[in-house]
């Protein structure tokens, strides 16, 4: 879709919902393919081709505005396929690479993608960094709130740009949702409610196996002190053990809790309290199945997460979601729209626009070019990946913590302190 279609959509949600929808012709749409010579085209390496890294590879071709140079994966299976897919759609084959650390060896990239595990995300983002590399990382931006900081800071003291991958920052039917809120359509908002809901299955009870031939096992664990291989683990099941992962609210959640912290302009809290469990399934799974989280900030707002993934039903009919409560009235989002409430619950206006990646990866890539900060820079990627931080370690300590509401750090704590940052295979600890 080009400038002069997304203008008319906006237009269209102008006319449908009575409100200055054309938020994406005000802020200025990325440049399309047909606008970009070869030439100007950012150079990319892709760190993590199974999953989201294919999705992204695919994406970022699709925009025209960014050639692949290379692709990487510890699992030589995907990064066949990737290396495939890419030759297809562009005139030079991408390099195939198992360490990705050769990419940033490579003076002629202009930004790292790392779709790796979570474990990954902040230790690659900080030695891109250091490489004068900018960095497109998916969600959560770390595995440790330590991890975010020096995220931070590695992006700052190397002034690169750093966008995480929470593509509703980029959605035009969100952005006018948020944009109602903000101008106070729903009064004064003082509340919002995120949600996920699914019905995953089991994981079982892995066993401890060699790797098998075609997985770098040793380089797929990187910075994360070692553990044998499992078979129950590669390729997404680490997201359910803390050594690897967030669970499931650093995997669904933290795009639900970046909307409503967008929304209600928190930054940190002063309380999080955490209850639920690992109820359905009997097998490896760390993480709960069952969780339910509050975080309360200064001048009085609150944000709740409920994640429920063994049954799918959620609230409004939705299996994701995100509402927004004000003094007078609410704001339902769901999918890539919402749906305004008055205080009598009748619909008042409705929104919607573009979803998928592509908004969010040419803001991404424009923002490279003109080497600005974009929809979701680093630090307010981070301050939404500290509360998926801070709801896991209530949850795995007292349940409920006190924190500093100017910086989201615990507050006298011992045991949940413990939790702030990890332990590093030697060699692998985050440098800035």
């Amino acid at each position: 879709m080009d400038l002069k279609r997304n203008c008319q959509r906006d237009r269209r949600l102008f006319l449908k919902t009575g409100v200055a929808a054309a938020t994406a012709c005000a802020i200025g749409r990325p440049t399309r393919a047909d606008d970009v010579s070869p030439n100007e085209r950012i150079t990319i390496g892709i760190m993590g081709l199974n999953g989201r890294g294919s999705a992204i590879m695919k994406g970022m071709l699709a925009s025209g505005q960014a050639h692949v140079a290379y692709l990487c994966d510890v699992d030589e299976r995907a990064v066949q396929r990737a290396a495939k897919f890419a030759s297809e759609k562009q005139s030079a084959a991408p390099k195939t690479v198992r360490d990705f650390r050769q990419i940033l060896d490579d003076p002629s990239v202009d930004a790292l993608i790392c779709a790796a595990p979570n474990h990954w995300h902040s230790p690659a983002t900080i030695m891109a960094c250091g490489a004068g590399k900018h960095v497109y990382v998916e969600k959560p931006c770390s595995h440790t709130p330590a991890e975010g900081e020096l995220a931070i800071a590695a992006a700052r003291k190397n002034d690169r740009i750093v966008q995480m991958g929470n593509q509703r920052r980029s959605w035009p039917g969100i952005i006018e949702a948020i944009q109602k809120v903000h101008q106070g359509d729903i009064g004064k908002t003082l509340y919002s409610r995120t949600w996920y809901n699914n019905r995953r299955q089991s994981i079982g009870i892995g066993k401890q196996t060699d790797p098998p031939a075609w997985l770098d096992w040793e380089l797929w664990q990187g910075p994360a002190p070692r553990r044998p291989f499992k078979d129950n683990v590669v390729h997404y099941n680490w997201h359910w053990h803390w050594h690897w992962g967030n669970g499931e609210l650093g995997n669904n959640g933290v795009h639900a809790i970046d909307v409503a912290r967008w929304g209600l302009q928190v930054d940190y809290p002063i309380q999080v309290t955490a209850g639920g469990g690992k109820y359905r399934h009997d097998d490896d799974q760390e993480t709960p199945d069952t969780m339910m989280v509050t975080y309360d900030f200064p001048n009085q707002k609150s944000i709740t997460w409920e994640g429920l993934s063994w049954s799918p039903l959620g609230p409004h009919d939705s299996q994701f979601g995100i509402s927004l409560h004000g003094t007078e009235g609410s704001i339902v989002i769901r999918g890539n729209g919402y749906v305004q409430y008055d205080m009598k619950g009748q619909e008042v206006a409705t929104g919607s626009g573009a979803a998928g990646d592509q908004d969010h990866f040419e803001d991404f890539l424009m923002g490279v070019r003109e080497h600005r900060r974009t929809n979701s820079d680093i630090e307010g990627a981070h301050k939404s990946t500290l509360l998926c931080h801070l709801g896991n370690i209530a949850y795995r300590t007292s349940g409920t913590l006190k924190t500093n509401g100017g910086n989201g750090h615990l507050v006298q704590n011992a045991e949940a302190k413990s939790y702030w940052s990890r332990e590093y295979a030697k060699g692998w600890e985050p440098k800035v």
